[in-house]
């Protein structure tokens, strides 16, 4: 009879991140982030599986331009009606939310109850797998899409269309950046969780999305003519907001989970909205 044996199972090698592998990564981001369709990629065995995100996020900061198109199309449809500035930012936030299935509002919503209604680990990660909606992931989605909608109907107006749509661009990219930050830097909270399921980006993936991020966000702030230190104050809050919700989620559950990637994502995007909008008000 053979003894169980107490060995962890071993995980398939990963990847080299070819650029093919680079351009499957980024499709399989996109269907994974958002409800847009994605046909399946040639050499793709199947387009349903689990994304691998200990190599996929890699090409995350080009599936969130992608992902952040519908609500460019939306915002620069709005302006040309001349509609206010305000009713164009809620209908360009209301593309997000749509576009990603209100995706990274649950992780915050969850994450928001579950750190602040628990009393211990356990059951803290137990509300959060809840899907009823506490006070505090109220007041956190409220307070999200408040804050967004103001902050990029603020830039909308002081710096027009481009810096509208520089705004959106540049807040989809950087803040998937940060969660995947928050993915490759903390351990995983719940071992049988979502999070664990899809396997933990390395340091070089999450170095390479967030080497990337950077790129586009200068090339965007530039095309766009966004303020420098707008940009700069805009990745500076985000990074900050991100680094406490970590250091939150370290100390309460133990490490990250899916939501605590989601409400990084949204927090971030706060951030870069608000540091733009001030770059434009001085």
């Amino acid at each position: 009879m053979t003894e169980p044996s107490n060995a962890e199972p071993v995980q398939p090698a990963m990847p080299t991140l070819t650029p093919a592998r680079f351009a499957l990564a980024v499709a399989r981001c996109v269907r994974f982030y958002s409800r847009l369709p994605m046909p399946a990629i040639p050499g793709e065995a199947d387009p349903h599986a689990i994304p691998d995100f200990r190599i996929e996020p890699a090409g995350l900061p080009v599936a969130a331009l992608v992902i952040a198109l519908p609500a460019v199309l939306v915002t620069a449809l709005a302006f040309a009606l001349r509609l206010d500035p305000v009713l164009v930012a809620a209908l360009a936030i209301t593309a997000l939310v749509i576009t990603t299935g209100a995706f990274h509002e649950d992780g915050l919503g969850d994450s928001a109850d579950g750190l602040f209604g628990g009393h211990d680990p356990e059951r803290r990660l137990e509300i959060m797998k809840d899907s009823r909606i506490g006070t505090f992931a109220g007041c956190a989605l409220v307070l999200s899409l408040l804050l967004r909608v103001t902050a990029l109907a603020a830039i909308l107006r002081a710096g027009g269309l481009d810096a509208a749509i520089g705004a959106l661009l540049l807040a989809a990219v950087t803040s998937r950046v940060e969660g995947v930050r928050v993915l490759a830097t903390l351990p995983v909270a719940r071992a049988y969780g979502a999070s664990a399921a899809v396997g933990k980006p390395s340091l070089r993936v999450a170095m390479i999305a967030i080497g990337l991020g950077l790129a586009l966000a200068a090339i965007i702030g530039v095309l766009c003519g966004l303020p420098l230190w707008g940009v700069i104050a805009g990745l500076v809050l985000g990074n900050l907001a991100v680094s406490v919700l970590a250091g939150l989620a370290r100390r309460l559950i133990g490490g990250q989970t899916g939501d605590i990637a989601g409400a990084a994502q949204q927090l971030a995007e706060i951030g870069v909205y608000v540091g733009l909008a001030a770059g434009f008000a001085s």
